[in-house]
């Protein structure tokens, strides 16, 4: 079982699976013109596929309204949208702490130590999950009770994951926490664990894949890191039949 995924820009990436499209937070919808090879998603690239969009949050850097506009190209598309966005348009709406049965999917849902919901998503034979805003963001200069608030909540919801057998993780690994950059995904890591680790929230920053090459919390873990250079770039995940 091979599934594709590519970067489209900070936690933005798309996956594509047996039986389906996955798309998760996307927004950055420029240069105009270009494909997916860009890591801008083109409709018609996609127009006779099963597509499900995932968004996390209304923050800028995780949707775009533009997101709706690929209705009118693709005729198999459906909206999994955190309930704090505001929108008119016809979405399945979620709130943290749920489980959403849809069919040919299942959706579970964890509370943001920002706002919104982390995705755990089980379809075709793959468990993913995809952190959305969910990590512990651990700010240098802020006071210790609150980054000590912010670790006790990161941690007590990706404890829940602990039963979980997770194929594809999608973790934030943002740069600007600094020396704190690489927390929350070592936490979940060590925790939790998943065949394959793909560090978000860089944007263009790739230096952290170099302190995830280099930190020795990582030895243990870094076969599975997904390591990518630029946007639009796809790597191949192959499940093991075992």
């Amino acid at each position: 079982m091979k599934t594709e995924i590519r970067y489209l820009y900070n936690s933005g990436f798309s996956l594509k699976t047996d039986s389906h499209l996955f798309i998760f937070d996307y927004y950055l919808d420029s240069p105009k013109g270009c494909g997916s090879d860009k890591g801008v998603v083109d409709p018609k690239e996609t127009e006779d596929q099963n597509v499900v969009v995932f968004v996390s949050h209304s923050h800028p850097d995780h949707y775009n309204p533009k997101i709706f506009s690929w209705r009118k190209t693709i005729g198999n598309i459906r909206y999994i949208l955190s309930d704090d966005i505001k929108t008119q348009e016809d979405v399945i709406k979620v709130s943290p702490g749920k489980e959403y049965d849809l069919g040919d999917l299942s959706v579970r849902t964890l509370e943001s130590t920002d706002i919104g919901v982390a995705f755990l998503v089980k379809a075709d034979g793959l468990c993913i999950y995809h952190a959305g805003d969910l990590n512990d963001w651990y700010w240098n200069g802020e006071p210790d009770s609150d980054n000590s608030e912010m670790t006790r909540r990161y941690r007590e919801q990706i404890d829940t994951l602990k039963d979980e057998k997770i194929d594809i993780a999608f973790v934030p690994a943002d740069p600007r926490l600094e020396d704190n950059a690489l927390r929350g995904l070592d936490y979940f890591m060590k925790t939790v664990g998943a065949d394959l680790v793909v560090p978000m929230h860089f944007s263009e920053n790739t230096s952290v894949f170099e302190e995830l090459k280099a930190d020795s919390r990582t030895e243990s873990y870094r076969e599975k890191i997904a390591f990518f250079s630029r946007r639009g770039e796809l790597i191949s995940f192959q499940k093991s039949e075992a």
